[in-house]
């Protein structure tokens, strides 16, 4: 990812939904070395901030509805998030939840993209989001997965304002001139039963390391570690509660 710190437009923070979220923190904390902090408000409704040092780098929140999948959401900041999620449903998405405040730390909303790929609008208050990116057990890439690629670049540079790299290999999100995802078009090696979604990317030292970590503790190796010609070496993994997430090694 080229950027440093959360902008507008963005990715700013992920965000894993579980069934577990105590079991969650001891996985993720041995895989990226995370130190979970969980808020002991009622109103809070149990969420935990992964910390690296003092940089926040993700939340583990329990699961608040019965339909709601085990799964990391990419969020995006925005400068409103009610004008967002209107021009969401402008341009063919669906606006799932909210908005809603979050305390003083912002303004939240959920989304899906007209395929169905699901995603967060974060208006920030005091919180921005994320403290670091691309470093080791930090977001540093967000991928989304879609049969609808066409209908994705329409969608997304129409509510974010988008840049989009054309290569039909690989095409590259931006905004303001950076990268900070990419795009995957969904053929006929995906089950049919697999939703578009979006893929979050934690930076590690070692990619191989980390999916033999993964297996250790109880976690599955989806895709085993990769190198492309382009791109960092890379692995997709599955936590034990079932949230999938990718890996890449780190360049800084």
């Amino acid at each position: 990812m080229e950027l440093s710190a959360p902008v507008t437009g963005g990715p700013c923070w992920a965000e894993l939904g579980t069934t577990d979220p105590e079991s969650a923190a001891r996985f993720y904390t041995r895989l990226f070395g995370w130190r979970p902090e969980t808020d002991q408000r009622q109103e809070a409704g149990g969420c935990t901030m992964a910390r690296l040092g003092d940089a926040p780098v993700a939340g583990l929140t329990p699961l608040y509805q019965e339909s709601q999948p085990v799964a990391w959401t990419v969020s995006f900041a925005v400068a409103d998030a009610d004008a967002a999620l209107r021009a969401v449903g402008a341009a063919g998405g669906q606006p799932l939840l909210g908005p809603t405040d979050v305390f003083d730390a912002g303004r939240s909303a959920v989304a899906a993209d007209p395929a169905g790929a699901v995603f967060q609008l974060w208006q920030a208050g005091t919180f921005p989001g994320a403290g670091v990116f691309d470093v080791p057990g930090s977001l540093g890439w967000v991928e989304l997965l879609t049969r609808a690629p066409r209908q994705a670049v329409s969608f997304y540079t129409t509510v974010f304002g988008w840049s989009v790299d054309p290569s039909l290999r690989y095409p590259r999100w931006g905004v303001d001139g950076a990268d900070f995802g990419g795009m995957v078009t969904m053929d006929e090696k995906f089950p049919h039963e697999v939703p578009a979604h979006w893929l979050p990317y934690f930076a590690v030292d070692d990619v191989d390391d980390a999916a033999v970590t993964t297996t250790t503790v109880e976690g599955t190796v989806l895709m085993e570690p990769v190198s492309h010609p382009e791109r960092p070496r890379i692995a997709v993994l599955r936590d034990p509660q079932g949230a999938m997430f990718g890996v890449y090694r780190a360049e800084r």
